[in-house]
């Protein structure tokens, strides 16, 4: 059973950046193998977002216009992490972040498109 854990999330003010993880665990070569990997958001009465995308065979990453520039994506495979770095956060980045898996191919993960999802870690960001 994969499993995805969250991490990192709190309080912070508008310009600040906070540094999110998402442990990967449950699975081995042998088995399951994620394709690619995806960050998303929700804020309170939003639909889900996923706006960022890392592919786990060569760390090619894609992000949306409304985080690229500002968000970067990166993965320690030895770790089996994938980490979201957040700067120059706004108010509007408020929501709960979630990280995602995907092992179909091609990767549809931007589009909702995914294996597993973890519970996702609370960010919130004041003006």
């Amino acid at each position: 059973q994969v499993q995805l854990v969250e991490s990192g999330g709190g309080s912070v003010e508008t310009g600040g950046s906070l540094r999110l993880s998402c442990k990967v665990s449950g699975y081995t070569d042998s088995t399951e193998s994620m394709y690619c990997m995806g960050w998303g958001r929700q804020a309170p009465g939003k639909e889900p977002e996923v706006f960022a995308r890392i592919f786990t065979s060569d760390g090619a990453t894609y992000y949306t216009d409304s985080v690229e520039g500002r968000f970067t994506v990166s993965q320690d495979d030895a770790k089996k992490t994938v980490y979201l770095q957040m700067d120059s956060l706004k108010p509007e980045d408020t929501a709960t972040y979630f990280c995602a898996a995907s092992a179909s191919r091609p990767c549809r993960i931007l589009t909702g498109v995914m294996d597993h999802r973890g519970k996702g870690t609370l960010v919130t960001v004041s003006s």
